[in-house]
This record gives structure tokens, sequence and C-alpha cells, in this order.
């Protein structure tokens, strides 16, 4: 099983997000109120919502402004836990593929993490045994509505040109490449790029897909202990 465990966490009320990367909030148990650091820097527009409960851990590093980071979100129907961490979706991915949990990438051995090539960065540089060689952009995602996973829920050139950089490569022949989107809450059915948000992250998402970009879509399980590899869930470009 590919689980990552949970620190204890608290419970806190949402009040409001100064910046990208901070949230104000009340602690439920002592009613202090706190900043956390938010390590999701998305809109979260449909998830930070005016008294919202959030679940926090506790981190009191010398060199941190903070105290606190903000694990997970509870989402606007009571029941859905979201997880706020976008690293985790990296941490997940790489478990998978260790134990290989993903069959598209199944023969395929992670070489290295944050690899840089031609002036880029990519989350992951993967080999096979006959010395293929395949990049991999890992994505995070948290809008899901009406059962319809979507990403982004904002607008963002930055991932629109790593999916035209792994287009390029792919048609180029010099690397192998695939996107994985890791749906960090248990509520999608199916995944859609929302076009409604970022047509022009759409089309290129489209377009690296018609080119042979495998575009793979995982959704994770998320409870109060830690976060679960799940299934894989279907794409729809149309």
């Amino acid at each position: 099983m590919v689980r990552i465990a949970f620190d204890d966490l608290a419970r806190a009320t949402f009040i409001e997000r100064p910046n990208r990367f901070i949230v104000r909030c009340r602690l439920q148990e002592t009613g202090e109120e706190v900043e956390a650091h938010l390590a999701d820097p998305g809109r979260l527009k449909e998830l930070l919502l005016p008294g919202a409960v959030l679940y926090l851990r506790f981190a009191a590093q010398a060199h941190r402004k903070t105290k606190w980071s903000a694990a997970l979100v509870l989402a606007p129907d009571g029941q859905t836990l979201v997880s706020l961490q976008a690293t985790m979706a990296n941490r997940l991915a790489a478990q998978a593929m260790a134990q290989k949990k993903i069959p598209a990438l199944a023969n395929w051995d992670l070489s290295r993490a944050e690899y840089s090539f031609a002036g880029s960065r990519f989350d992951f540089y993967l080999q096979n045994q006959i010395k293929q060689e395949m990049l991999l952009e890992v994505k995070s995602c948290t809008l899901v509505h009406d059962g319809v996973a979507m990403f982004p829920d904002a607008v963002t050139a930055r991932g629109k040109r790593h999916v035209q950089e792994l287009t390029r490569l792919q048609r180029s022949g010099e690397f192998e490449t695939a996107i994985l989107f890791v749906v960090q809450r248990a509520d999608g059915q199916i995944f859609r790029p929302a076009s409604q948000i970022d047509p022009a992250f759409s089309k290129a998402l489209k377009e690296a897909y018609d080119q042979g970009v495998e575009v793979l879509v995982y959704q994770a399980q998320v409870d109060l202990a830690g976060i679960t590899w799940g299934q894989q869930l279907p794409t729809d470009f149309s």
C-alpha cells in the first residue's frame, strides 16, 4: 500500500487568506487566532470559504515565521477531506512508482527527482531496462465539481509552458514524456482540463495528449490519519 501518515492535526476554523501562502484561522480547542503556512498556491476559492474547517500541523521551527501548516480542509459537502499539501502529490507519486502501482509506468524506474534539461526543471527523470528516458511532470489537483476533477483552479502560465515543453520533447523523440495528475481528495469520478478557467492550459494539454504525451490521473483517499494512493480516473478531453 502507498500511504503517507500525518502527524496529529489540530482542528481550526478558517477566517481569511491574507496572501497566497498564509491562512488565518482560529484553533477550535483553545479559541486562539493563528496564522498557518499554506503550501498550495492555487486559488482554492471553492474550499477556503469563511467558517470552513481546517486541520493544521504544528511545525514550530526556528526559521519559520508561522508555527502551523495547513494540512487539510473539509469540503463544503461536510464529508470530503482535501489535502492542501501540493508536494504530497510528488511524494505519493514517487512511492507509487517505486511500488509499481502505476501500470503505465511499471516498466520505468525512477532515477532522479528535480531533473533539469534545456533550461527547464521536471519533477522526475525515469529510465527503463533498455536505457530509454522519460520525463514526468506531476500536478496536484484539488478542484472537484459534481464528481469531475479539474485542473487548474487558476490560470497557470508555468503549467502551460511545462506541458508544451513535454510535447516538444515527445515529438522530437528526445524523451518519452508523461503528466501525472494526483487528485488529493476522494470524490472525483472523472478528470477534465478546466477549460473554463484556463483555456490555454487546457488546449496545451489536449495537444500534448494528441502528440503522444502520456496523461495519467490518479485519486488519493484522504483521512485524518494520512493519505493513500487510490484508483486511476478516466480522462475526458471532449
